[in-house]
């Protein structure tokens, strides 16, 4: 029989399995022998196209981040390039939460990691903050995207009363979070990022008035 006219394999298969992988069971499940097994090949036939298991996490951490919304800091308006920008990560992780440990790791030398991360050092230095505000800035929002996306909130509450009553008298509604807590999370998400931003207002002025 002749070779098929598509391979069995490429690098964006191997990459889309391994997250569904991950979405489904967790990190700790993914391994090469098993990214082969759902694949319906041997080990061996992955290493061409990825040499290490921490070059299939690399592609996937550039998958989630490469659509990320960068564009707010087009205009020069830093606080609308921030909110847009924080809001586009944390909707990208929260679509893939057993994936956020692969994202928190950092950039490495992945592609479109860095250039995420690029645009939107740019963009708040080119909109007057000092360079190492910007970093601060950019760590400090990232810390508020994989913090919402890592641990909820809402859904570790008991929704068993008798849980609270008596010896928790400041909990005694807690039991009623779990039910709300996709709007609970995502409403604390914004609070956070919302007040980040208006609280950079009074450094901001600060910066200008050293300069």
């Amino acid at each position: 029989m002749g070779r098929p006219r598509t391979p069995l394999l490429n690098r964006e298969l191997i990459r889309d399995t391994a997250l569904r992988l991950i979405d489904a069971d967790g990190l700790a499940a993914l391994s090469m022998r098993r990214l082969a097994q759902e694949l319906g090949v041997q080990a061996a036939s992955l290493y061409s196209h990825y040499p290490t298991k921490d070059d299939v996490l690399d592609a996937v951490a550039n998958l989630l981040t490469a659509d990320v919304d960068t564009s707010g800091f087009a205009g020069g308006d830093w606080r609308a390039g921030l909110l847009i920008w924080g809001r586009a990560y944390h909707a990208a992780l929260s679509a893939h939460p057993n994936a956020v440990p692969v994202v928190a790791s950092g950039t490495g030398r992945r592609e479109r990691f860095l250039a995420m991360a690029d645009a939107v050092h740019g963009g708040l230095v080119g909109a007057g903050w000092p360079p190492r505000y910007a970093t601060m800035i950019a760590g400090s929002v990232k810390y508020l995207v994989i913090g919402a996306t890592s641990t909820p909130f809402g859904s570790g509450f008991a929704d068993d009363v008798q849980v609270y009553l008596d010896r928790y008298p400041n909990l005694t509604q807690a039991h009623r979070l779990a039910e709300q807590a996709e709007r609970i999370d995502t409403d604390s998400f914004e609070l956070g990022l919302e007040a980040l931003v208006r609280g950079l207002e009074d450094v901001y002025a600060a910066v200008g008035r050293q300069r």
